[in-house]
């Protein structure tokens, strides 16, 4: 599945709670509809990314981790 994202972030290295601080100002920086790429190496960001966008209009529209990070593309609501 293969999504073109407006921005993308790579917060690898950052620990809890960097990623998604950063994440939101770069969601607060954006139009309604355009996509952001988070790549994140934080185990704790799977949770914490998903609790946020429970509580938002944003969506994830993909998830992907592999052995070295987790990716993260979110439509801004």
């Amino acid at each position: 599945m293969e999504i073109n994202a407006d921005i993308e972030i790579d917060l690898s290295g950052q620990q809890c709670p960097m990623p998604l601080l950063k994440a939101k100002l770069a969601l607060n920086s954006m139009d309604s509809t355009q996509v952001l790429k988070v790549v994140a190496t934080d185990p704790g960001s799977e949770k914490d990314f998903q609790l946020f966008i429970n509580q938002t209009d944003h969506q994830i529209l993909n998830f992907q981790k592999d052995e070295r990070a987790y990716f993260y593309w979110i439509k801004k609501g």
